[in-house]
């Protein structure tokens, strides 16, 4: 029974504890055996409290038993990424400057997910700082593909990402920059959403006002993910963009027909270098949407500022977060982050006034789009997951990368235009590799992009229920 419960979904899990087919303990239990088997060799969760995760699940049984139910997830396990606080777990940041310090109070989102009934079973692994889309650090290690332990399981939430694939959680919180929960997902075979920014309220230090960073999710199904931003979205009165919206919105969904639809399709985002299987599948999945029904018509995307856009103000958040890490423990980050903090630095005010524009002209050209289309079709990642021994791929089909991010422009050239994202499962590569696709909604459409993902999701179940076979023995060859 063991097995089978890592398979279910986060929404059967907590009904069947509500209904008390199981208990949370027997759910607890179940994917701290997943975790033991596989974990060490995958690299997933860190900061792993088994005993503290046990007595938490006797504990919703007790309060079941009472009668009192905290929430729609009570009882479900999750480990969060560990970027953000969960009081009593330690919040490394993939750093050796955080290594081992303990949060004393939960982060907006965990305590969201806290009062929701969740079961913390410890961290989620990610770069130092979240830096770059591959999870390796000099705390923890790498986090390997459960698809194939030699290669990436993408970043910043690949952790996350390695934990759901392999059945160690039934989800899993990410937060998405330049592509941290699209990536991964496309790398993991999942669902990946990046909201609509302020859907997912957060209360970190840094500009509240940036529209950059934002929290989402990585499921195995698309109703798990609405589960999700129903219990961790809603406003937050210290996040001026928070979205007063009720979160029940994400309970309701319901499939939406391709037939009648209108999709725009950009084979490459502005003229991107990417691998031949993924411009394949890419066009595959444009074909699939066709034969759905919708009217698929190939644009030429204007993204012509979106680099300058996103590498402006990316640069500019990790001077702001992580400036001071640099000044005063240089030898203690990575020389990537110390290149962030050095490209802002030579940020004039010109640069600035025009980056802020120009994200104010894509914003609007690409509502503009949506007048016209109902979603936006485009590849999620230019490349298969990469050999694990990589920093990050240095050239996509003969060209060469500059920085250590730029081969994430699929997902970065969105984020620059804040419109919300969702990776879905589409192919695999004849090296038995996933390849996803990207679906772009409207701004504040994060409804509609997961009721046509209903849609999508049936269309492709084959390729979305396989998951990779990955046993303790497999794990440790």
């Amino acid at each position: 029974m063991s097995g089978e419960i890592t398979t279910m979904s986060a929404g059967a899990l907590a009904e069947a504890i509500r209904t008390r087919v199981l208990s949370s303990q027997e759910v607890v239990e179940a994917h701290l055996a997943r975790i033991d088997e596989v974990n060490p060799t995958v690299n997933a969760i860190v900061s792993y409290a088994p005993e503290a995760a046990i007595a938490a699940a006797k504990e919703r049984d007790r309060e079941l038993a009472a009668g009192t139910i905290r929430g729609p997830l009570h009882g479900v396990p999750i480990a969060v990424k560990d970027l953000m606080d969960v009081a009593g777990l330690p919040t490394s940041h993939g750093s050796r400057i955080h290594a081992g310090r303990v949060a004393t109070q939960d982060s907006v989102i965990s305590g969201r997910l806290r009062d929701a009934g969740v079961v913390f079973v410890g961290k989620t692994n990610t770069p130092e700082f979240g830096a770059g889309s591959h999870t390796f650090n000099e705390v923890f290690g790498a986090t390997r593909n459960p698809y194939d332990l030699d290669r990436s399981a993408g970043g910043s939430s690949g952790g996350a990402s390695a934990a759901v694939t392999s059945g160690m959680l039934p989800f899993a919180d990410g937060s998405d920059l330049g592509g941290s929960i699209r990536n991964p997902a496309s790398f993991g075979n999942l669902v990946g959403l990046r909201p609509t920014a302020g859907r997912v309220a957060s209360a970190r230090p840094g500009n509240a006002w940036d529209p950059g960073s934002v929290l989402g999710a990585l499921t195995r199904n698309v109703r798990d993910t609405a589960l999700f931003l129903s219990v961790v979205s809603g406003p937050e009165r210290r996040a001026p963009l928070a979205i007063d919206e009720d979160p029940a919105l994400f309970l309701s969904i319901a499939p939406r027909p391709f037939a009648g639809a209108r999709i725009a399709y950009s084979p490459d985002l502005g003229g991107l270098p990417l691998d031949p299987q993924v411009r394949a599948a890419t066009a595959a999945a444009a074909r699939l949407a066709s034969e759905l029904g919708a009217e698929v018509v190939e644009v030429d995307l204007d993204l012509s500022e979106a680099d300058a856009v996103f590498e402006t103000f990316r640069s500019l958040e990790f001077l702001d977060g992580h400036g001071d890490d640099v000044r005063e423990q240089p030898d203690l980050v990575k020389k990537t982050v110390r290149d962030d903090v050095s490209w802002a630095a030579g940020i004039d005010a010109a640069q600035l006034v025009h980056a802020a524009s120009a994200k104010t002209r894509l914003f609007r050209r690409m509502q503009a789009l949506f007048e016209e289309y109902d979603m936006l079709l485009a590849p999620t990642v230019q490349v298969l997951p990469f050999p694990l021994d990589w920093e990050f791929p240095t050239e996509i089909d003969g060209v060469a990368m500059e920085r250590y991010y730029t081969w994430q422009r699929s997902c970065s050239r969105i984020t620059a235009t804040a419109m919300p994202a969702l990776s879905m499962p589409a192919a695999f590569s004849a090296e038995g590799l996933p390849i996803g696709v990207q679906f772009v909604g409207p701004y504040r459409g994060d409804r509609l992009l997961l009721e046509f993902a209903l849609t999508w999701e049936s269309a492709v179940a084959d390729v979305m229920s396989r998951r990779p076979v990955l046993t303790a023995a497999e794990a440790l060859v």
